[in-house]
């Protein structure tokens, strides 16, 4: 082998290293550069086989496994690093005098059978060190992925520590990043289907991979760049901010296991501490859904902006709904049904046929419960006057889950 001391070979075999070398040489060439050290002393044990039919012993074929490894440490494929030992092998019996001068037929075919012998034995153990270190590769880094991204979704992290772990996956902290968080409907016994399944399709689709994908909590949590994406409603920039949840969604859908999934989507923000803030804005995205029960399969943080301006001063929320609301209760049949019917008409624009659409009630119910909404609130969603006061409550009974849930008691 290449480096290594010259020796007498077998009989029949040319002692000079150089030979071995070329060989070495040429098929590294055929493999696309990969080094020639990876072949260790494959090539003598070609050789020895050739002429003495002599097999690898198990401590050769564990040199041979440790050369796998080492091939997937240092990033070389495993269909080249397979090639180099194919081309090697083809190119040493091509030149092996004991083959080429030989006129026995049976001889040949005692030296092909042995040196094919090798040839295989020694491939699958390349290939099985190959994988098992590509195994190990792939849980280290998925386990120092899982870290920086819990790092970077907390937001409390060393700056500079954070950019150099970062680099390694392609992030660029300085960059505009948006979060988006997908939940299955039921516990995702495979999620690294899913997280591949989700890189590729955004690699392809969005053409950047300033990405990271992973898990936490049950979720699988995409980082993306936001570069032109702006925080503004209506604009075709802003457009691209649902864009990522529905990619996500539709891939998703197409898995076997982990419907129905939904996904919300934070606002872009610009560097470190806006990967935590879309964060966070994802998670009460979905954390309002559910209280809303809210089917959307994607949500946009920015449509949820209102619920959390209502909640920032809860207590004064929950005095407006026992306020406006608590006289609800009274109605047969409990509140939720005016409720809903109330949500449903302010939500369609005030009109009463879409609302009993809506509700799944002829227009005649819808009437009647607006009329008995103004008995016993003292508040007619008809008027422009009381309208405000009426959706504003509607809209913090849905953010606290009234009346499925109690509201909480009044302090003192």
């Amino acid at each position: 082998m290449p480096g290594s001391a010259r020796r007498t070979g077998p009989a029949g075999v040319r002692s000079d290293d150089a030979w071995l070398a070329e060989v070495a040489s040429a098929a590294s060439a055929d493999a696309g550069g990969v080094p020639v050290e990876l072949l260790g002393d494959y090539l003598r044990l070609l050789a020895d086989a050739a002429v003495t039919g002599r097999r690898p012993r198990r401590g050769e074929l564990d040199a041979v496994e440790v050369l796998g490894r080492r091939a997937a440490e240092q990033g070389v494929s495993a269909g080249r690093a397979v090639r180099l030992y194919l081309s090697a092998a083809r190119r040493l019996w091509q030149q092996l005098p004991h083959v080429v001068r030989s006129s026995d037929s049976e001889t040949v075919r005692a030296a092909a059978d042995a040196v094919l012998h090798v040839v295989d034995t020694a491939v699958a153990t390349l290939a099985e060190g190959y994988a098992v270190a590509r195994r190990e590769l792939v849980r280290r880094e998925e386990a120092l992925r899982r870290e920086l991204v819990d790092d970077l979704l907390r937001g409390d992290s060393d700056l500079g520590g954070l950019v150099e772990r970062a680099e390694p996956f392609g992030l660029d902290l300085a960059r505009v990043h948006q979060v988006a968080l997908a939940s299955p409907g039921r516990r995702l016994p495979d999620t690294e289907a899913a997280i591949s399944a989700l890189e590729r399709v955004i690699f392809d689709r969005l053409g950047d991979r300033d990405v990271l994908v992973a898990t936490k909590e049950g979720m699988l949590v995409v980082i993306a760049p936001a570069d032109t994406v702006t925080p503004e409603r209506g604009s075709d920039e802003g457009a691209s901010v649902g864009d990522l949840g529905r990619l996500m969604h539709a891939e998703l859908d197409r898995l076997a296991r982990g419907r129905p999934w939904q996904v919300a989507v934070g606002r872009p923000h610009p560097g470190l501490y806006g990967i935590a803030r879309s964060y966070e804005e994802a998670r009460e995205a979905l954390t309002m859904a559910r209280r809303l029960h809210a089917e959307a399969a994607v949500i946009d943080a920015h449509d949820l902006i209102i619920y959390r301006v209502l909640l920032r001063d809860q207590p004064a929320m929950v005095d407006l709904v026992r306020a406006v609301l608590g006289p609800l209760q009274r109605a047969r049949g409990g509140a939720e049904p005016l409720l809903d019917t109330l949500d449903a008409y302010f939500g369609c624009g005030e009109v009463a046929t879409e609302a009993a659409r809506r509700v799944h009630v002829s227009v005649r119910t819808v009437t009647y419960r607006l009329a008995r909404i103004r008995t016993l609130t003292g508040y007619d969603p008809t008027d422009p006057r009381d309208r405000f006061t009426l959706h504003t409550a509607v809209l913090g009974a849905r953010a606290l889950d009234w009346p499925r849930q109690p509201l909480p008691a009044p302090p003192g």
